[in-house]
């Protein structure tokens, strides 16, 4: 298994947060399988991995000036972007047989909203994505969190990339979503027929993750390369126009969904995944919500896709449905039916997840009508 020495972690926590002599903790805090969510081999070693760095950063803590270094776990939510849980366990079991049972059995139980408001840094490699819940807590206590949803050892070398070139192209991005009040994408699908969705951008300001997270309040994925925006979503009072038909690739089913008003409100194709994508939207209204639009720049970097939504959704456009109030957009927990319910899922748009899906031209509007041609056939024009 790849790992990363005490001086790239050093160099690593360097990069991503700019400790200032006011950071004096850092946390690691890993979820564990229970009955609901069995374990995996990918997960044990991904807490194996986070045990890892404990130690090593535990070597290098009196370099970074550091007072604390910390790992935490916690029983897992279930689904991506779920809250988390009141309680968490510091425990020494082995991690890799750790389970919810020995947890609770051999762990010391601590707040864990308590614990947050006396961390500056926290860093999260979890089997269910704790962005959302992070991103909202890290502006409620002030500290700096850097998530890493399904990371592997596949993916240590994407950490050491040169983030302040990465930082560089999302910022571009940014900008361009910033400026501009509609989105238009053109898909071509392997049967020859074109789909067209339109995205309402107004009242909307784009996202820049760049890996770097050096102010108080902010949390983000790590690895990292992304410019995003959430669309409009009607809160105004006034209706949103995002329209049009979106195709999501599932095996070798391409699902249509129709796109009213940002939201996904039915499935126009046929087939066993199109029955119950529609079966999702008629049960759980919010599940059809566009959430995000994405643009990963690491293919560029050389970075290659392994299969984990952290890190292959960095590599090109990528479009959420779902829960967006971590992104600045309105639909939250409250939205869904029950907060075992709550999703945000990423539908990633590279011929290693999609080969039949290409979306043929990204074209961005801006206000006094002009336009600007973002990607084509899924490569960016702008760089």
């Amino acid at each position: 298994m790849e790992r990363l020495t005490p001086a790239e972690l050093k160099d690593l926590i360097t990069s991503v947060f700019s400790p200032s002599i006011r950071d004096k903790r850092l946390l690691i805090m890993v979820d564990v399988p229970d009955k609901t969510s069995p374990d995996n081999l990918k997960w044990q070693m991904r807490r194996s991995l986070a045990a890892d760095w404990f130690h090593q950063l535990k070597l290098v803590k009196d370099e970074l000036h550091f007072e604390q270094v910390d790992i935490l776990y916690y029983q897992n939510v279930h689904n991506n972007n779920a809250d988390l849980p009141e309680i968490g366990y510091f425990c020494q079991d082995d991690p890799a047989a750790l389970n919810m049972t020995t947890l609770k059995q051999n762990g010391v139980a601590v707040n864990f909203a308590e614990l947050l408001s006396k961390t500056q840094l926290v860093i999260a490699p979890t089997q269910f994505s704790a962005t959302a819940p992070l991103k909202l807590l890290a502006k409620q206590h002030q500290f700096r969190a850097a998530t890493m949803p399904g990371f592997s050892p596949e993916m240590i070398p994407a950490l050491r990339l040169d983030y302040n070139q990465i930082n560089q192209r999302v910022t571009t991005i940014k900008q361009l979503l910033d400026d501009a009040t509609a989105m238009d994408i053109i898909f071509s699908v392997a049967s020859g027929n074109q789909h067209q969705v339109h995205f309402d951008l107004r009242f909307r300001s784009g996202h820049a993750s760049g890996g770097r997270f050096p102010d108080a309040g902010t949390a983000g994925n790590l690895p990292s390369g992304e410019s995003y925006i959430v669309p409009y979503e009607g809160e105004t009072g006034e209706k949103s126009e995002s329209s049009g038909v979106l195709p999501v690739q599932f095996e070798d089913e391409i699902v249509l969904y129709q796109i009213e008003e940002n939201i996904a409100q039915k499935v126009i194709s046929s087939g066993r995944f199109s029955v119950q994508e529609a079966q999702k939207i008629q049960q759980e209204p919010a599940y059809g919500n566009i959430a995000e639009i994405g643009f990963g720049v690491l293919k560029d970097f050389g970075v290659n896709p392994t299969g984990e939504i952290l890190l292959d959704e960095k590599l090109g456009l990528h479009i959420a449905f779902g829960r967006s109030d971590h992104f600045g957009g309105r639909v939250g927990v409250a939205d869904f039916t029950s907060p075992e319910n709550v999703v945000h899922i990423d539908r990633i748009y590279i011929p290693e997840t999609q080969d039949q899906v290409i979306p043929e031209k990204v074209s961005l509007t801006f206000d006094q009508g002009q336009t600007k041609i973002l990607m084509e056939n899924n490569n960016y024009t702008i760089f």
